[in-house]
């Protein structure tokens, strides 16, 4: 025969929330207890939202980034649309030691995740911070470029750019054509800057602007960047500054400094002057 302890425990926690029920609204044990459980309920189905919505999101990231690169190869002449890559047009991607210039064919590029390697030591190296223009901290000792080829012939060479702009961290890519001198276009696909203001970097109009534009000046130093005002039409900056970006001049400055820094010699500079020996 089942003792009464038994039933007094199994009650008990019916019990206690009867009591609860009972207690009056405006009791503040009943306020406090309500708001906790609402709090904890909350919580939960964020964090699940969270988790079971991260594949989703980064298969969006994925998508488009990989737009973005399609966008630049695009932009080649000859080549109307992004879904007409294929056969003849074909982009190869490939992972570059940043330190060398050389091609890496142990590392799989499907594999190699830029990001994360930054945020490990071994893996990463430090910019000190009188060279770090991009604002970055610390870069991936190697880097996924895009080979754009059409049959044999090298196209263009997209490259994988990042750095801080405004209130974000910009995320993107600069296109090159194969003379490794001559913008086809620069695209960003990730970042979080200021909405009609600093967001203007994603206005195809502004984004058009870098078509043609030259990365290297003269004495071989990236001159590539972004004015501080319109560029007058003829002059010595025409070659390689677009006109900035109206009350965005911080988000300006940080694109500048961001191409300047990776076409620099902390970036891809030694690949791409080393870049004739390795176009087999």
């Amino acid at each position: 025969m089942p003792s009464s302890a038994g039933n007094n425990q199994g009650s008990s926690g019916y019990s206690w929330f009867a009591r609860l029920l009972e207690l009056p609204n405006d009791s503040p044990l009943k306020a406090v207890i309500v708001t906790l459980a609402v709090c904890l309920i909350a919580s939960i189905l964020v964090a699940g939202s969270a988790v079971l919505l991260k594949p989703a999101q980064e298969a969006n990231k994925e998508r488009e980034r990989l737009a973005r690169i399609g966008e630049i190869a695009a932009l080649l002449p000859g080549v109307e649309e992004v879904l007409q890559i294929g056969d003849t047009l074909r982009v190869e991607a490939r992972v570059v030691d940043l330190a060398t210039g050389r091609y890496v064919p142990t590392i799989d590029p499907a594999d190699f995740d830029q990001r994360r390697a930054a945020k490990d030591p071994g893996l990463s190296v430090v910019i000190p911070p009188e060279r770090d223009l991009a604002q970055i901290g610390r870069r991936a000792a190697f880097a996924v470029v895009y080979l754009v080829r059409e049959e044999d012939h090298l196209r263009a060479v997209i490259l994988p750019v990042h750095g801080r702009g405004f209130g974000s961290m910009l995320y993107g890519y600069l296109g090159l054509s194969s003379d490794l001198r001559t913008v086809i276009g620069l695209s960003f696909y990730e970042h979080g800057e200021t909405p009609g203001l600093g967001a203007l970097i994603d206005d195809p109009q502004w984004r058009s602007l870098w078509h043609g534009k030259k990365v290297w000046d003269g004495a071989g130093i990236p001159g590539i960047g972004v004015a501080e005002g319109p560029v007058e039409p003829g002059s010595s900056e025409a070659d390689y500054l677009v006109d900035g970006l109206t009350g965005a001049t911080w988000t300006s400055r940080g694109v500048t400094n961001l191409l300047r820094f990776w076409l620099g010699s902390d970036g891809f500079g030694t690949y791409l002057r080393s870049f004739p020996n390795q176009r087999g």
